[in-house]
């Protein structure tokens, strides 16, 4: 017998990536529910080869239903994702409105599954998008050498703003090539054909509210002993996040060392030749489940450091396919059963 899934923020980006997602994976589900604001009640989404209608999140009544991925903004998952959750589904949510609250698991399932027990609201929070590939990344070498300090660069893509992010990279571009005026809306300053070092808003400390996350989330669920520092920055590349990190261990642990360590982890594929294009970039990321490693190399700056290259598809591992997988664990570890067979 089959879960009901109900899925909030259905024709946003992130909300249509976990309806493909769920139907890619071929997701234990007898039915599958698109909801979104009263604006987009009767719009229509993709689920597989079928099209689901969007009925509306105010007036749906969430009592048969067993899993809730939420993908609608802080605000409204801080209104409705207790709601929800009283009505015995479990929320999966993927802003930011859940993830530093003590009773709130924060998991990305390679990392840190065991979490997923110590659920108390009937909440689970999905990390940030940066952070999501970052961890999955430093979780093994951390196993192996104890991490000390990570330095973290984002080069993070437009998705990663939502569709509104994406339709200005789309539309500054063709200004440009057709040399009319270009027009900021979404973004502090012009996207296209640039870079900006801001990602969400400023704090007193003269970091951005992005780069905080990155620090805490790590922290979080990984190890509240690691520091970490971020600089976060927003390129024009429509899809797939890519960091360039840097990390420096307790105890030795070599280039070749950590090549094998994270060939061999989940979620992870090591793409590292040292020749023109043996590399990963967010091109080909774009679509994939992993997070892709390349240039490892030592840092001969500090004993027992390396630094590496991580890139991933932003809207799948940093947002909808951990939600997917977060559901899967718990479906897998017996968390999980629906209300169908329970009755």
């Amino acid at each position: 017998m089959g879960f009901k899934i109900a899925v909030v923020g259905a024709t946003g980006n992130v909300g249509r990536e976990m309806l493909s997602i769920l139907a890619e994976r071929a997701f234990p589900a007898d039915e599958v529910v698109a909801l979104a604001s009263r604006r987009s009640q009767g719009s229509e989404v993709s689920f597989g080869d079928r099209t689901l209608k969007t009925k509306t999140l105010d007036t749906y009544d969430f009592s048969d239903v067993d899993i809730c991925l939420m993908s609608a903004g802080g605000e409204v998952s801080k209104e409705w994702s207790p709601k929800i959750a009283a009505q015995g589904a479990v929320v999966i949510d993927n802003s930011s409105a859940w993830r530093y609250d003590a009773d709130v698991p924060l998991v990305v399932p390679e990392v840190n599954a065991e979490a997923l027990r110590d659920m108390k609201k009937g909440i689970i929070a999905n990390p940030n998008c940066s952070t999501a590939q970052l961890v999955v990344a430093l979780k093994p070498l951390h196993d192996r050498a104890t991490i000390k300090r990570v330095v973290v660069a984002t080069y993070q893509s437009v998705s990663g703003a939502g569709k509104d992010g994406m339709d200005e990279l789309d539309r500054q571009t063709k200004a440009l090539y057709s040399l009319q005026d270009v027009q900021e809306k979404k973004f502090p300053k012009r996207i296209a054909f640039n870079l900006i070092p801001q990602i969400d808003v400023f704090m007193e400390d003269g970091y951005t509210k992005e780069e905080w996350k990155m620090v805490a989330e790590t922290k979080k669920m990984l190890d509240p002993k690691i520091k970490l520092t971020a600089t976060c920055v927003r390129v024009p590349v429509f899809i797939g996040h890519s960091e360039a990190v840097n990390v420096e261990f307790e105890n030795p642990i070599s280039a070749d060392e950590a090549r094998d360590i994270l060939r061999s982890s989940p979620g992870i594929m090591v793409v590292d030749k040292r020749e023109p294009g043996g590399y990963i970039t967010p091109h080909e990321a774009a679509g994939e489940d992993a997070t892709y490693i390349s240039r490892i190399r030592e840092d001969i700056t500090v004993e027992n450091g390396l630094s590496f290259w991580c890139v991933s598809d932003n809207l799948r591992k940093g947002a909808a396919l951990n939600a997917v997988q977060i559901a899967e664990a718990m479906a897998n570890r017996g968390l999980l059963k629906p209300k169908k067979q329970a009755a």
